[in-house]
């Protein structure tokens, strides 16, 4: 009688199987509809009203700010229209002991977690006072290293679990940010140690002008996780019900000492990379775009609390009115911020006693500043 003959190992196989099983977590359909109910968070209907209240106030944020560049009143941004249910829905599943460690374009989250908005702007502007984070406001400035955040919160959530403290940490990259090293050595740490971490991927399509696809061969964000040993989920970023759900339970996990957690919000940015040079039309098509239009999740949201019967244009546009007036007055604080000087950063850099040479520096610049 032949011996049977044992099935030989195929990695091939094991990679598309791995990937099969990343389907997209959805919950609300583009026309505002229910489509997974068994996940529906059930949020209160002041609940809902709040999270529509942040990404309609966020996108006027985002018109307002991109028009403040232009006139050369703020200084770095980095546009958010389209990632307002990545963003605001994220951050909506947190508390307020939990701590943020932003990428660039994250400034809606840390400021909807106490973060004062002139503040934020100033830090556009490259003002020192900008980066004063407020006592007790649990937040890191937003990360200008692509991915280093990762790192720097594994090393918070760390902190928390050794605290035994009741929190997490939850940082933000771009899809480009998993092309980086510290992407990598930050979740593989986070997995090790099984620390309180939550690591959301907005997958916006281009890393400048990188499509996603030129980036890496793996078919999901989402499956990198799986190498730490991490839990990790693909969602539709799109869809504000989805991503909160998604971020509830990996922080109910966390919290339980369950670990970290890797979410993948699918997404797009509607405006450029950055107000800094960034030319999206060299490299998407208006196809593209119009596609991605269709997906706002603003409208689809909207669609969902007007069926609902807890959201209409007139409680929309008092949201936007208060936005520009909030907007206009934060930025009146800003421009009344003390105008920076060198002898500031000298000063504000140490503590005790000056080298000789510092000493000197500031002597010379202290003396030109009062003339």
């Amino acid at each position: 009688m032949a011996a049977k003959k044992e099935k030989q190992f195929n990695p091939v196989e094991t990679l598309h199987s791995i990937e099969e099983q990343f389907e997209m977590f959805q919950i609300l359909n583009e026309e505002g509809e229910i489509v997974n109910k068994d996940a529906d968070p059930n949020l209160s209907d002041e609940q809902l009203t709040e999270l529509m209240t942040r990404m309609v106030y966020t996108r006027i944020l985002d018109q307002r700010s991109i028009s403040l560049n232009r006139q050369g009143r703020l200084g770095f941004y980095a546009p958010t229209a389209g990632q307002e249910a990545s963003q605001l829905a994220s951050h909506f599943a947190l508390e307020k002991e939990d701590f943020i460690l932003p990428g660039y374009r994250d400034v809606p989250q840390i400021v909807f977690h106490g973060l004062p908005l002139h503040m934020a702007f100033l830090w556009s502007r490259g003002h020192y006072e900008g980066s004063i984070i407020p006592e007790g406001l649990n937040i890191f400035m937003p990360q200008i290293i692509i991915g280093a955040q990762y790192i720097q919160a594994a090393g918070v959530a760390l902190g928390f679990q050794k605290r035994g403290t009741k929190a997490v940490a939850m940082t933000y990259t771009g899809d480009g940010g998993t092309s980086q090293g510290d992407f990598y050595e930050g979740i593989n740490f986070a997995g090790a140690y099984r620390v309180p971490a939550i690591f959301v991927v907005q997958n916006n399509q281009y890393a400048i002008s990188t499509p996603r696809e030129l980036q890496t061969a793996a078919k999901t964000l989402a499956q990198k996780g799986i190498a730490a040993g991490i839990p990790s989920i693909l969602v539709d970023g799109m869809d504000a019900l989805a991503v909160y759900t998604a971020t509830r339970d990996a922080r109910e996990r966390a919290i339980n000492g369950e670990g970290p957690t890797l979410i993948e919000t699918m997404c797009y940015r509607y405006g450029p990379h950055t107000m800094a040079g960034d030319d999206p039309t060299r490299y998407r098509t208006s196809d593209t775009d119009n596609e991605w239009e269709k997906r706002d999740p603003l409208i689809r949201f909207r669609k969902y609390l007007e069926e609902k019967g807890i959201w209409s244009e007139e409680k929309e546009n008092e949201v936007i009115e208060r936005a520009k007036e909030e907007i206009k007055e934060a930025i009146k604080m800003a421009d009344a911020a003390p105008k920076q000087k060198v002898s500031d950063f000298i000063k504000i850099m140490y503590k005790g006693d000056l080298p000789y040479n510092l000493q000197e520096q500031l002597d010379t610049y202290t003396e030109k500043e009062s003339k």
